[in-house]
């Protein structure tokens, strides 16, 4: 997250389930490994220098970076064709300059007490749910565990994403079940 000096940039696009957003993924990586950072709103960008442009667009509702891609949700007035090559040129614009896209450091959620449970928990979601999910330009972050309930934060093109209920109840929560039924009886999103 230093700057670096003047480059070239490849920038491809790829959909994902949820319509209003798009994945810019770049040829080469903005964020440590296992890092991501969401910004819902400008105001939540204050240190996101990259971010912080794109809500200057009025068509940008959110934004999010992890490894090597920057997940853009619009606002559901207006069509992906029309504003699409506005934002990869402004992406690759930005990154080529060698500018920050980040000034932050990740601010650390209070732990919980690691048990088996969790740690459990955190492999079959580093294993078999967050491939899927970065795939489609999100994120799933292990939240919490009480009472056989497991809470996760969705992030990225998952929030607000029409399918991102289904894909938690008939999908994760049903893949906990079964390869942890006696701990796991229910999974909840946060936001």
């Amino acid at each position: 997250m230093t700057p670096t000096a003047a480059k070239n940039i490849h920038i491809y696009l790829e959909s994902n389930p949820n319509p209003n957003s798009l994945k810019f993924v770049v040829s080469e990586v903005l964020v440590p490994e296992g890092m991501s950072f969401d910004f819902p709103t400008p105001v939540e960008a204050e240190q996101a220098p990259l971010a912080q442009e794109l809500f200057m667009y009025p068509f940008v509702d959110r934004v999010f970076y992890m490894s090597n891609f920057v997940t853009v949700t619009k606002k559901e007035d207006v069509e992906w064709i029309e504003i699409q090559d506005t934002l990869k040129n402004h992406i690759r614009t930005f990154l080529e300059s060698g500018k920050l896209i980040l000034d932050v450091k990740e601010s650390e959620a209070p732990q919980q007490e690691e048990t088996e449970t969790i740690k459990k928990i955190k492999t079959i979601l580093d294993e078999y749910i967050r491939p899927a999910v970065e795939q489609d330009g999100g994120a799933i972050t292990f939240h919490s565990y009480t009472d056989k309930k497991v809470t996760v934060t969705l992030q990225g093109s998952c929030s607000g994403c029409p399918s991102s209920t289904i894909t938690l109840k008939a999908g994760i929560e049903n893949l906990f079940k079964k390869m942890m039924p006696e701990e796991v009886q229910e999974v909840e999103a946060l936001g």
